[in-house]
């Protein structure tokens, strides 16, 4: 239970979460960290079960720092997202499913790039996308306010907005927003304020 954004803006891309961990109807963490940097330009933010969620974001940028010692370059947004893809396709396909979805975003030779991964593997591309159990709160603001060439200044605003009307209505997602916002400049963290 969780609420997680990304949008894709002219200028770099923008990731935001809730800081809320659920233990059944409990809260379990008010300080959860769910947006993590797999690089410098790259970013993965989670929804769901946190212990897979972890594994998962560890052993991708395992793979990444590999692949691209191996080969002499980084890989792409995309590539990110479709190593992640097929880890979670393998875990469905051996009847042990990771339970979570993840947001991947960033900014590589191709611009900004914004991909959803699924638990079945699925990987999309995206303006902008929202997951977990306030997601559907969230997609209100981001379908009202999402408009072609916003900055991630415009962007980083919209996102904080979307968490926030989540949080006021879903129960699972709470305690303050956290806010990457990742340009070709490099990634950072930005205050997003206090606990709304």
């Amino acid at each position: 239970m969780t609420t997680i954004v990304a949008i894709r803006c002219v200028d770099g891309v923008v990731l935001a979460s809730d800081r809320r961990a659920s233990k059944g109807g409990m809260i379990g963490s008010k300080a959860i960290k769910k947006i993590y940097p797999i690089d410098g330009l790259k970013a993965v933010a989670i929804a769901g079960q946190l212990s897979d969620a972890n594994y998962l974001v560890n052993l991708v940028k395992a793979e990444a720092k590999l692949m691209e010692f191996n080969r002499g370059f980084p890989l792409t947004v995309k590539e990110v997202a479709k190593l992640l893809s097929n880890m979670l396709y393998s875990g469905m396909r051996n009847y042990a499913p990771y339970i979570t979805e993840l947001l991947v975003a960033g900014v590589d030779e191709t611009g900004p790039n914004v991909f959803e991964a699924d638990i079945s593997g699925a990987v999309t591309d995206e303006m902008f996308t929202s997951s977990g159990s306030g997601s559907p709160m969230a997609y209100g603001v981001l379908e009202a306010s999402y408009r072609e060439g916003l900055t991630v200044k415009e962007g980083a605003e919209i996102a904080k907005r979307a968490v926030r009307s989540a949080m006021e209505r879903d129960p699972g997602s709470g305690n303050g927003v956290q806010l990457m916002v990742i340009t070709e400049k490099g990634s950072e963290f930005l205050d997003a304020g206090g606990a709304a």
